[in-house]
């Protein structure tokens, strides 16, 4: 149950949406509290960013959801995989970055994010959303190449996450971090100043690494005590045989979600 702070947040917010020309008559207090939460509790700025996901979702979703057929080339790859719930209930999306290339069409691979974040979390829906629903993002860097390397596609994905899936990631784990990628951490995000190619792969993670450094909910598992930790919380039932686990991979697209109530 929200605090009288609370309570006195979201009624303020929801009459500055309504001020703004919208409504939020069809979104519990759990979904707005995310929003108010995403703007340090000011009622007037999380109306603001919760008019502007409204807007966004009309745009790129007007159907509700993003079909299959949209988004067939990226599927294509079978690079995200859907492993079930975490110990602590969050569904867990894996990620693996070697088999992913920069697509030529943008708009296809916003969609794809749509399509991997919406149905990740709508895996952890039990009959209805809530509204406050997290997932656990897991990046397995593993055999990268230069290749890989897509600078708007991390930009894109984790300017969503901040954008319009405020308050959605419960803990993003990064897996076999190349030394290259360290070296910049060690040495303050700077850059080389060496070849097109090299640059672009530095500049990918350097996105990576800025939002590292202000979200504390990533964590770079790099040895032994940080992998039976990242085990532990995420559970061997839920990973797969490659990262500790007893499960089988499954491709997001394989996952079948059980019908919402009503």
């Amino acid at each position: 149950m929200e605090n009288k702070e609370d309570v006195m947040s979201l009624t303020q917010m929801k009459k500055s949406v309504k001020k703004l020309g919208y409504s939020t008559e069809m979104y519990g207090d759990p979904t707005l509290m995310r929003f108010l939460i995403a703007r340090l509790m000011n009622p007037d700025k999380s109306a603001k960013m919760f008019v502007e996901w409204q807007k966004w979702r009309s745009s790129m979703v007007p159907n509700g959801f993003i079909s299959e057929s949209e988004i067939s080339d990226e599927l294509e790859a079978r690079k995200v995989f859907l492993q079930g719930l975490s110990r602590d209930g969050y569904p867990v999306m894996i990620a693996k970055v070697n088999n992913h290339f920069p697509s030529e069409d943008k708009l296809q691979f916003k969609k794809y994010i749509i399509y991997l974040l919406d149905k990740t979390i709508a895996s952890s829906f039990r009959g209805r959303e809530i509204g406050n629903e997290k997932l656990i993002a897991i990046l397995d860097l593993q055999q990268i190449t230069y290749k890989n390397i897509d600078t708007r596609g991390v930009i894109t994905a984790f300017q969503f996450l901040q954008a319009y899936y405020p308050e959605r990631l419960a803990k993003c784990f990064i897996l076999h971090m190349p030394l290259v990628f360290r070296k910049c951490l060690e040495n303050d995000f700077s850059l080389p100043r060496q070849g097109n190619t090299r640059k672009e792969y530095l500049l990918s993670f350097q996105a990576l690494l800025e939002y590292v450094e202000n979200h504390r909910m990533i964590v770079i598992v790099s040895n032994n005590e940080e992998r039976r930790e990242f085990i532990k919380e995420v559970g061997e039932e839920t990973l797969t045989e490659e990262y500790g686990g007893r499960a089988q991979p499954v491709a997001i697209q394989d996952v079948v979600l059980t019908p919402l109530e009503g």
